[in-house]
């Protein structure tokens, strides 16, 4: 049982990942502070009050601006636990610093530092990435034992070069050093691999559903590229931050990846109930293809040699043994979000 007698915060409670954790708090009786940039957006807050109002929990709204100094002050007041989700996940963006770096890095500052002026936190959980540990495939086969571990940081990430790994990266890093400068409230980091699976409403901006989109829309239609990967579910995410909140035996930090995979593995999972409807790949896509078509469609020819045809390994043991995650089959976690994205009109029929 979780301890409900005080409330606890969640920020970027409108996104993919925190809607799932809001939604477990909630059906546990919890109070739940989110703070957001319009808490009078009755059409984007409309999934979270629906969840609400099913649940024994209860969610409260409070103003606030991840850039802001002292923004979370209200929001964070009386709680026990801080779970840290805002952070943007895009890998196309015009300005990497001022849409990437400064949302991860400042935002991370401001709630830690908040954090230390509320007696009551004891925990803040950070949803931090495996990004914040390698950056191309080719990161995890030079990688001792050929496989991610949480002891392993990304070197090889840059402003330049992958700058929303490197976000992730300097991000989780600030928040080991304000964890460090004290000794009333303790961190747990998230690191997980590519969240998949269907939101609990709305249509969320995260990378992962322009990836199933692609698919979706015909964009593979002659052949997926084998770029390696891992894969996890956004519902045993959830569950992991909520575990790495409540149980006192749980520290550091956590790989939460299900399935060491590929995107051509990912989309061909969705073949057997969808192909004959959607332009999805029967295919994969030659390395020297994608090699070859590289600069048209704007990617690198080093990303091409590092990720394509590259295996890519994490050790997911300690999320097993200390949050207890019971990873799903993959195609479940696929198929799911794929009919939730055309319940949500993400795409026509071929």
């Amino acid at each position: 049982m979780l301890d409900t007698s005080t409330p606890v915060m969640v920020t970027g409670a409108t996104g993919y990942v925190a809607g799932w954790i809001v939604k477990r708090l909630l059906e546990e009786g919890m109070t739940v502070h989110a703070p957001v940039r319009n808490p009078h957006d009755s059409a984007k807050l409309q999934h979270l009050n629906a969840i609400a109002g099913g649940s024994p929990g209860t969610i409260r709204y409070f103003e606030a601006d991840l850039l802001k100094d002292g923004s979370y002050a209200d929001a964070m007041e009386g709680c026990s636990v801080v779970f840290h989700t805002a952070s943007p996940f895009s890998t196309n963006v015009k300005n990497p610093q001022k849409d990437l770096v400064d949302p991860a890095l400042l935002g991370t500052r401001n709630v830690l530092i908040q954090a230390n002026n509320v007696t009551s936190v004891r925990r803040v959980v950070l949803t931090s990435s495996c990004a914040a540990i390698y950056t191309d495939a080719i990161d995890t086969v030079n990688a001792p034992g050929g496989m991610l571990t949480e002891d392993i940081w990304n070197t090889t990430a840059s402003l330049d070069y992958q700058p929303y790994s490197y976000s992730k990266t300097v991000a989780e890093q600030q928040a080991w050093t304000l964890a460090k400068a004290q000794d009333r409230w303790d961190l747990v980091t998230i690191n997980p691999s590519l969240v998949l699976g269907p939101a609990i409403g709305g249509r969320p901006s995260s990378e992962s559903f322009s990836i199933m989109r692609r698919a979706g829309t015909g964009e593979f239609s002659r052949g997926a590229p084998r770029i390696g990967i891992g894969v996890v579910d956004v519902r045993e995410v959830a569950k992991a931050h909520v575990k790495a909140a409540f149980d006192p035996g749980v520290s550091g930090r956590h790989i939460v990846s299900g399935h060491d995979t590929d995107i051509f593995s990912v989309v061909k999972t969705l073949a057997e109930p969808y192909g004959d409807e959607y332009p999805l790949p029967r295919r994969s896509l030659p390395r020297w293809l994608l090699w070859l078509v590289a600069p048209m469609v704007g990617m690198e020819r080093a990303w091409v040699r590092r990720n394509a045809n590259v295996p890519w390994h994490a050790d997911n043991s300690k999320s097993i043994e200390q949050l207890g995650i019971e990873y799903r089959p993959l195609e479940d976690t696929t198929r799911d979000m794929f009919a939730y994205m055309i319940d949500q009109g993400y795409f026509d029929k071929g």
